[in-house]
């Protein structure tokens, strides 16, 4: 059964009209994406600090938003956290509330990543954007009051897909100081999109397959789609990666490639917990405003991010 609350979305979208991601342009999608998010996330928590940087990128500066809730001393654990989006829309804006709400129940420092995206700026320019900033992070963490040797990578969708590829890239570069936690919120794991899933929920439930197919498109080549640094599935070794915990929602088309990762990872020897809200669709997490169970996942996120980071 659809949890009432997400049914209740689904029907008020249906019912207004709103028009699905796929028919509007980039430049609008994100500018539609950006403007509803107060009608479903809840209020902004205070933090005893919110400040913009900016990080050496590839092709030029990348832009950054700590978090720092009050009471966290430094050199603090630190969560760096890349937004979901389909790897085209979304920014520091709309995940905003949501760096917020773990920043203040995981008692940990935030810093969110503003990278690249398609179709300006195609794959791989997102993961080498995000790895960029995450070391950079940790070279400046002296500067910046964070503790080098307690960080974790997260994100949700898109960002769930980033946080797993520089978890993958750090390990195999041999960065001196080990990643301590990978936060994955309904990641993409598999551009391929063949996980039973994608059928079963490929429409009706706001995020469909012509959607997946739209976002794909503006990301990334055909020819592409095996490449581990988009799908991380398919990397030869899952072995020695920081320990995940992986969410899914049971009415996702993502749900499978999640679980499918969870999996790979635990039968690769690698530290992974999965957890799946199973009436839920994709994107909740950052709904709780009018769907309940997102700020339940909030809540376990944190949890599982204090015990990482402790």
């Amino acid at each position: 059964m659809l949890d009432p609350q997400a049914k209740a979305l689904i029907d008020l979208i249906a019912e207004r009209g709103i028009p699905p991601t796929h028919l509007l342009t980039p430049a609008d999608a994100r500018a539609f994406y950006r403007e509803r998010r107060s009608f479903s996330q809840p209020a902004p928590r205070p933090m005893a600090e919110v400040r913009d940087l900016s990080a050496p990128g590839p092709l030029g500066p990348i832009p950054l938003r700590l978090y720092r809730p009050a009471g966290v001393a430094s050199p603090a654990p630190t969560l760096v956290y890349f937004h979901g989006g389909g790897w085209v829309i979304g920014d520091l804006d709309t995940h905003d509330v949501l760096c917020r709400q773990l920043a203040d129940e995981a008692g940990c420092v935030v810093v969110a990543v503003d990278y690249r995206m398609g179709p300006e700026h195609r794959f791989p320019a997102a993961p080498d954007d995000c790895l960029a900033a995450t070391r950079w992070l940790q070279a400046q963490a002296g500067a910046l009051g964070l503790d080098a040797s307690r960080f974790a990578v997260g994100g949700d969708s898109a960002g769930g897909n980033l946080a797993a590829v520089v978890c993958l890239a750090w390990r195999d570069a041999g960065e001196a100081v080990p990643l301590k936690f990978q936060l994955l919120i309904y990641p993409a794991t598999d551009m391929r999109a063949t996980a039973p899933s994608h059928t079963s929920n490929g429409q009706g439930y706001v995020l469909t397959s012509d959607t997946i197919a739209y976002f794909q498109r503006h990301y990334l080549g055909p020819d592409q789609l095996t490449d581990w640094r988009a799908s991380p599935l398919l990397h030869a070794s899952l072995a020695g990666l920081p320990p995940a915990l992986v969410l899914t929602a049971g009415f996702d088309p993502l749900r499978d490639e999640g679980r499918q990762y969870a999996d790979a990872l635990s039968a690769a020897g690698s530290t992974a917990q999965y957890v799946c809200f199973e009436r839920q669709i994709h994107g909740f997490i950052t709904m709780g405003r009018v769907i309940d169970e997102a700020n339940t996942a909030v809540g376990l996120c944190a949890l599982a991010l204090r015990r990482a980071l402790a």
